[in-house]
Formats: C-alpha cells, sequence, structure tokens
C-alpha cells in the first residue's frame, strides 16, 4: 500500500475531529488518580502551604493585611539588593507602593531544601512569613505568628 504525504493545502484523509491522538494510542489519563499522594506535585503542595499560612495571618491581622499580596517565586534573584547579605533569602516582604500593594515573596527551592518533613516546612514557611510581615507592620515575628516558634 503506497501511502503519499500530504501537501500543504490539501484536505487530510479523516475531515472529522480526531479521536486519537497522532499515534493511535487513544486518549491519555493520568498515570496516578488524583485519590493517591502524588498526584499533586510539589510545586502545588508548596503552595498550598504558603496559601493557608497567608490566610491564618491575614484572619488574624484583617484590617492591616487587606491587600497583602503572598507570591511564591522558584529562587531568589541572583543580585542582592545593596542593603541585604549575600546570603540565600527565604524570603522577602516588600512594602506597598502607588503601583502594589504590600507584597511578600517566599522562594520555594531554598525553603525546601533546609526541611526534612512537611512538618517542618509547615513550620519554616510560617516563620519566613511572620518575619517579613513583622517587618513590614514594625512588629516582633513572634507577635506577628507566636505559634510558629513553638514554646
Amino acid at each position: 500500500m503506497d501511502v503519499e504525504p500530504l501537501r500543504p493545502g490539501t484536505p487530510g484523509p479523516h475531515p472529522g475531529p480526531r479521536r486519537r491522538d497522532r499515534r493511535g494510542r487513544g486518549r491519555r489519563w493520568d498515570l496516578i488518580p488524583p485519590h493517591l499522594p502524588g498526584y499533586r506535585t510539589r510545586r502545588e503542595q508548596f503552595d498550598d502551604t504558603v496559601a493557608e499560612a497567608g490566610a491564618a495571618l491575614t484572619e488574624r491581622f484583617p484590617r492591616r493585611l487587606a491587600h497583602l499580596q503572598v507570591l511564591v517565586e522558584e529562587v531568589p534573584p541572583t543580585d542582592p539588593a545593596p542593603w541585604e547579605d549575600a546570603t540565600v533569602l527565604l524570603g522577602r516582604g516588600l512594602p506597598p507602593s502607588r503601583e502594589h500593594p504590600a507584597r511578600v515573596i517566599i522562594y520555594r527551592r531554598p525553603v525546601q531544601t533546609r526541611c526534612l518533613g512537611e512538618q517542618e516546612l509547615e513550620t519554616l514557611v510560617r516563620q519566613v512569613l511572620a518575619e517579613q510581615i513583622g517587618s513590614l507592620l514594625n512588629v516582633p515575628p513572634e507577635d506577628v505568628d507566636p505559634d510558629a516558634w513553638g514554646e
């Protein structure tokens, strides 16, 4: 059976919608079902941890943190600001400006590499958020989230 390659502009052999992928294997499904732990990526799990911790802190200071944005980035910028140390940043707090509300940035990779388990990760995220929000509000971090440091 001879098969000629299609020339540009000519209709294909099947004018209807394609029901299979191009190699004929059928529709692709998720490899891991949603009820198993490996379904969500580390990034998605980290985002959820930061969102939960940020929501808890905004409930604690509803008026002062009403417009706070909590962002997650992979790694900190390579060039630190002149007033910052040359150490690896875990987070950064940016005061409000005309263009943007107050923002707190958490850097995912440096935070995750310092933690062995989910409990440590949650504690470190809460500590970093408390430090950055405390610097924005001129409040000690222990007063922002007293449970982050324990007894």
